[in-house]
């Protein structure tokens, strides 16, 4: 199992992450855009993806991921941090963050280097 304290460092590790709040929740932004953020359950974590995508990740893994009704028409998966490993954790992060995150920030990323 995973805590808030996992997310907090993968996402920090990634450029130009920002933790802030959102719904009175840890969030990650990158650039002012959420990537990440705990629901209030304090053990999900709704991360980024895109719609395509997350049918194919609760198909594969249901007892990982998952999404409510009011995730439905967005694109959003809902993560069971109790669920998840550590590096599959750092993957979907990861995912996330390049869909929030500028291209240059991407190709940064991408490079190796660090801004």
């Amino acid at each position: 199992m995973v805590g808030i304290h996992v997310v907090r460092e993968l996402a920090l590790e990634l450029p130009e992450t920002e933790e802030t709040t959102s719904y009175g929740t840890p969030a990650f932004k990158v650039r002012k855009k959420l990537f990440a953020r705990l629901r209030e359950e304090g053990d999900v974590l709704v991360v980024v993806v895109e719609r395509d995508e997350r049918a194919a990740l609760i198909e594969s893994e249901p007892d990982i991921y998952f999404y409510t009704p009011h995730y439905e028409n967005y694109g959003f998966v809902l993560v069971r941090l109790n669920a998840v490993e550590r590096d599959e954790l750092r993957e979907i992060l990861t995912d996330s963050w390049r869909l929030a995150a500028p291209q240059r920030l991407v190709a940064q990323l991408d490079s190796g280097e660090r801004g």
